[in-house]
């Protein structure tokens, strides 16, 4: 019994995945910064409390440039976990490690500040098998999305029986399909489906997106708030138009 008893405890190890949002920056980074200050400008919250991973593979710079973005970021408050591409004599101890093999997703973004930050996250990421025939699977969800809340599944279409709140948001990787109001963030297409759309039946969202293009409240046609649209992507720029 005693040597039962003296017998250290096992460390039990699990294993967990993480989303984070990957920014791959451009040269030259003065503009590059700018663009992101801007976008931080018109969606408040964007950063905030988000794991950020930087990707610089393919980009001509040293270690002093990488450091040097790298405090620019800090300097806004987007917290790098790691960084992806870089070659190992450009990372050092004072630098985020050195990540690898990500898999493209989307990010979860959260509330505003000051926007119900206690109200828990739901995520809806489970994987999901193709539907007979082979049609793409899809996910309906049958409550109004609270403001805090965060919809999210890559491998397929959306679908929101009521409205989403300022502060809440949908990520798909197919398209979104909303029967009420959109008042906080759509982001279709995350998984590279550039065909996606957006349809909701009152527009009043925050920010919409396709594929990694983006339009924010300020962006939108004012002639399109509080109508039914769709939205799409048209080679490298968002469209929208009213339905009926």
């Amino acid at each position: 019994m005693t040597n039962v008893l003296t017998q250290p405890r096992p460390i039990r190890l699990k294993g967990r995945s993480f989303l984070a949002l990957a920014l791959t920056p451009e040269l030259p980074f003065e503009d590059w910064l700018a663009r992101l200050d801007d976008l931080a400008a018109r969606s408040a919250g964007f950063f905030l409390r988000k794991p950020v991973v930087l990707d610089v593979d393919n980009l001509d710079i040293d270690r002093a440039e990488l450091r040097e973005l790298v405090h620019q970021l800090n300097a806004r408050n987007v917290r790098i976990m790691g960084i992806e591409g870089a070659r190992a004599s450009m990372l050092d101890t004072d630098l985020p490690p050195a990540m690898s093999d990500g898999r493209p997703a989307a990010d979860f973004e959260p509330p505003a500040e000051g926007e119900a930050a206690a109200q828990p996250a739901v995520e809806l990421a489970a994987p999901a098998a193709a539907h007979p025939g082979g049609t793409a699977p899809s996910i309906v969800v049958t409550e109004p999305v609270r403001s805090g809340q965060s919809i999210f599944f890559p491998e397929g279409d959306v679908t929101v029986i009521g409205s989403v709140a300022s502060g809440a948001e949908v990520v798909a990787g197919g398209s979104i399909h909303i029967y009420g109001a959109l008042r906080g963030r759509a982001m279709a297409g995350t998984m590279g489906n550039a065909a996606s759309r957006i349809f909701c039946r009152t527009l009043e969202a925050e920010l919409i997106a396709i594929d990694g293009y983006y339009r924010t409240a300020e962006d939108l046609d004012p002639e399109l708030r509080g109508k039914s649209v769709q939205v799409w992507l048209d080679g490298q720029g968002i469209r929208a138009e009213k339905l009926g």
